[in-house]
């Protein structure tokens, strides 16, 4: 969940007097997830007609998440499980982009150490992996002994590892005997772009993660291992008694790598379970998406994943929808028969607190009563009461205090550009001459299938319909089963004489609204040069935006999470529409036999992307595209929707998808870098230089302009 305590994010803020409310085990029925298959049929081109707005994007993505999720089913014994668990796991490694082989030596490193009467705190570094440091605590009791741990991961609150919500548990777990690690998760607390604690680390930032195919839903699960393999190098823990637990996003980080990790005997998420289909409709951070999962999974199936190990979901009354009781419980009850059929009916267990969205001590006295329980062997699981405590400021825990981290810290966004240039690599070099049929073959195939759109049937072409020369009109029509577009097309005032083939018609694409000055300007472009002009504005954008689709620097930022959850990302379903739309074109009485598509601004990749699948474009004008997808920084005036997972590593960089364009005559104007600024004409050109020799026989179907 995305907290208030961040600028321009929707979310809830924890509630500071919330009291207990009961924790009991839920005996129940469940679902074993079975692959899901949606079917897409493209509906027919028709006249204008009114259209709800607004709220059919999301109806659309809920449908075909209801669709793969439709035929999911119990496991029937024991065997049949385990045959799922091992194709699971290999489904959620493949969405997490894999995990590497050799892992990196660790290189810990103690800092400082503070002496507490209970228990000593360390500042800790470790390598988790080649040249990024994650930074932890460790509370470590004063008793003797090895000690059961617990891996402390923190949430949303802005101050990660240091924020008084995740001291409360650590210092309280200490006080009662177990070794704590609290970590700052990749982008947060003390790992972020800036020095200063309280940066959030979701929407732009962690949307550079998106191209090379690392998320960070899987980054951190990865990092937590990584955490685990640092506590069972420590003399002072017991490596077969450790647990995980964490609120919210941490919450989310304790599901998953407890789900992941069998060294975790103990897991417990808080206030972060549901299930993935009610995040369609949510914001929800980065982090918590796992790209295509709905495709082959429900959440259901990740918690049964901890059986046979204890797992208790701890839930809050007044929380968000998506992580509401009812909404834990459906996940909960469907993973119960797994647990089950380990005859570990009883490691499951569900609580349920009166209170919002917080991690309070009545939710942490039931989690100090669990963990006794599973990795004490104390106790019978009853919530145990609190220690008194004092915590600490949070500057005091810093590994790093003020603006002493080192210059050279690597950053998010700084591992992912390192990541990229490994991943494009594997790409090969610069083509010298045009691509062959059977190359661009494999590489539209490889591209339409990192869209979503590979093996979907095309637009139906339909029935003719006679126009009135001259006049504008709008023909409705529908890419996808539920989402209705509009094209609203115009004849020029001047028509020159038309050639037998039918004349040009241009098609003006636009993902920022009909009112975008960009999209007015090409419009008018074409209506002055004598062509006819048809005008698309893009699904899930301008008048078909989702309402409350803003987060921070990312103008479609829940659209573009929910359409990666069903494995479509955004940039695959614009292309259907402009594929659509061409459908329409062509099939009017008055229809071109050439058609020039034309975007300015963020739409322009998807054009672009259209261009390099589809042979019917006669010729591609793309302005403000952008020249990579690689960068440094977190993107800036650009769409979330752009991004589809691992689109570097599978196909390319934009540069990759231009060469599928050739030799189809190409215009790139004022081409922008990944945060928005105008490239020199130099920089322009050295970006695509790789495209003049694809043109060479043609030379003039290419170019290159910066002028405005």
């Amino acid at each position: 969940m995305i907290p208030s305590e961040f600028p321009g994010f929707q979310g809830v803020y924890p509630d500071k007097t919330c009291i207990q409310g009961m924790a009991g085990r839920t005996n129940i029925r469940l679902s074993r997830i079975m692959f899901g298959v949606v079917f897409l049929v493209w509906g027919q081109c028709g006249f204008a007609q009114d259209v709800p707005q607004g709220t059919e994007f999301l109806k659309f993505v809920r449908s075909v998440a209801a669709e793969m999720r439709a035929g999911d089913t119990a496991p029937l014994d024991l065997a049949t499980w385990q045959q799922r668990r091992t194709v699971l796991r290999s489904e959620l490694q493949a969405a997490w982009g894999g995990f590497p082989e050799h892992p990196a030596a660790l290189e810990a490193s103690v800092l400082e150490v503070l002496d507490r009467p209970d228990y000593r705190i360390e500042k800790i570094i470790f390598q988790t992996f080649p040249g990024i440091w994650m930074t932890a605590n460790a509370w470590i009791p004063k008793t003797s002994g090895r000690h059961a741990a617990v891996l402390c991961v923190h949430g949303h609150w802005p101050g990660a590892k240091q924020d008084p919500h995740v001291q409360a548990r650590c210092a309280g777990l200490a006080k009662l005997g177990f070794f704590v690690l609290a970590v700052d998760a990749f982008g947060a607390g003390e790992r972020a772009i800036g020095k200063a604690l309280g940066e959030y680390h979701g929407e732009m930032a962690a949307a550079t993660l998106w191209p090379v195919g690392l998320p960070l839903s899987g980054l951190q699960v990865y990092e937590n291992l990584r955490a685990v393999d640092y506590l069972i190098t420590r003399p002072e823990v017991d490596p077969e008694r450790i647990g995980i637990t964490g609120a919210s996003g941490g919450g989310n980080q304790s599901m998953y790598a407890g789900a992941w990790d069998e060294r975790l005997k103990a897991v417990v998420p808080v206030c972060s379970v549901g299930n993935y289909q009610a995040y369609l409709g949510a914001a929800c951070c980065m982090c918590e998406v796992v790209p295509g999962a709905l495709t082959f999974t429900e959440e259901a199936e990740i918690l049964a994943l901890v059986a046979p190990r204890a797992l208790m979901v701890v839930s809050a009354t007044r929380d968000a929808f998506q992580f509401s009781v009812q909404e834990a419980h459906k996940s909960i009850e469907a993973a119960q028969p797994v647990f089950q059929l380990y005859d570990r009916a009883s490691a499951l267990q569900h609580a349920v607190f009166e209170s919002g969205h917080d991690y309070n001590q009545p939710m942490r006295e039931a989690m100090y009563g669990f963990m006794a329980l599973h990795l004490q062997q104390q106790g019978d699981g009853s919530p145990i009461p609190e220690p008194a405590m004092e915590l600490e400021e949070p500057e005091t825990l810093r590994c790093f205090p003020g603006n002493s981290r080192p210059d050279d810290w690597l950053t998010l966004p700084g591992f992912a550009s390192r990541e990229a240039r490994e991943v494009l690599k594997r790409h090969g070099e610069p083509e010298s001459g045009p691509l062959s049929a059977e190359q661009k073959l494999q590489r539209r195939s490889l591209l339409a299938r990192n869209l979503g759109i590979a093996g979907s049937p095309p637009a139906e072409t339909p029935p003719p319909q006679e126009t009135t020369p001259g006049a504008g009109h709008t023909l409705v029509f529908s890419p996808d089963p539920g989402i209705q577009l509009e094209l609203r097309i115009r004849q020029p005032e001047f028509v020159p004489p038309v050639p037998p083939d039918g004349g040009r018609t241009l098609l003006v694409v636009t993902a920022e609204g009909s009112e975008d000055g960009g999209f007015q300007r090409l419009q008018q472009q074409g209506l002055e040069a004598g062509l006819r002009v048809a005008a698309l504005e893009l699904r899930a954008t301008g008048r078909y935006a989702w309402p409350s689709d803003r987060i921070g620097r990312a103008p479609d930022h829940n659209t573009a999470e929910w359409s990666l959850w069903i494995g479509r990302p955004l940039l695959g379903q614009w292309v259907r529409d402009i594929q659509a739309a061409i459908s329409c074109l062509s099939s009017e009485a008055t229809a071109a036999g050439d058609i020039v598509v034309t975007a300015d601004g963020p739409a322009a990749l998807a054009v672009l992307t259209a261009a390099a699948l589809d042979q019917r474009i006669s010729a591609v004008r793309v302005s403000g595209l952008v020249s990579t997808l690689v960068t440094e920084q977190p993107y800036q005036k650009q769409r979330l929707g752009m991004l589809p997972n691992g689109l570097l590593r599978d196909v390319g960089d934009v540069l990759q998808i231009a060469v599928m364009v050739a030799p189809t005559p190409l215009t790139i104007h004022a081409p922008v870098t990944p945060q928005g600024d105008r490239l020199s004409a130099e920089a322009a050109e050295q970006a695509f230089r790789e495209l003049r020799p694809l043109y060479q026989d043609t030379p003039g179907d290419f170019s290159i302009t910066t002028e405005p």
